[in-house]
């Protein structure tokens, strides 16, 4: 965790010290209030793995004796094939096609889109994956 805490370090730091030269170069709002936010946000993921990082033991990677293979092992999970994202993908068209053809698509779209998320989500518990 030392790695993407000290990336993120440094993109928190850059923006703190950008921030304030566009505002007093531009004296643009959105940009700056956009430069604002991307703080907070990696802020926040500095102070996350920060802890993370004094929380659980040093990965190998983390140390200056570490060896490749003990980062070996099952590296994650990778889903198979799913016809689901694509469904998620057209619910998403037919709401935004709402407001142009008739509100009444739009609520078609969202009961196809809880139909689809929970297919999206419930995959693994059926036919061959079933747990």
């Amino acid at each position: 965790m030392k790695a993407e805490r000290w990336m993120f370090v440094f993109i928190t730091t850059f923006f703190v010290v950008v921030a304030p030269i566009y505002w007093f170069m531009s004296y643009e709002i959105i940009g700056t209030v956009a430069l604002l936010l991307t703080i907070a946000f990696s802020g926040m993921l500095t102070v996350f793995f920060t802890v993370q990082s004094n929380k659980i033991d040093a990965r190998p990677e983390d140390r200056k004796d570490g060896e490749i293979i003990e980062g070996a092992g099952e590296v994650g999970f990778f889903p198979s094939s799913s016809i689901w994202p694509f469904w998620s993908a057209a619910t998403v068209l037919l709401m935004a096609l709402g407001p142009v053809f008739g509100w009444w698509l739009t609520l078609v779209g969202v009961g196809l889109g809880i139909w689809a998320v929970t297919g999206w989500t419930y995959q693994y518990y059926r036919d061959d994956y079933q747990h």
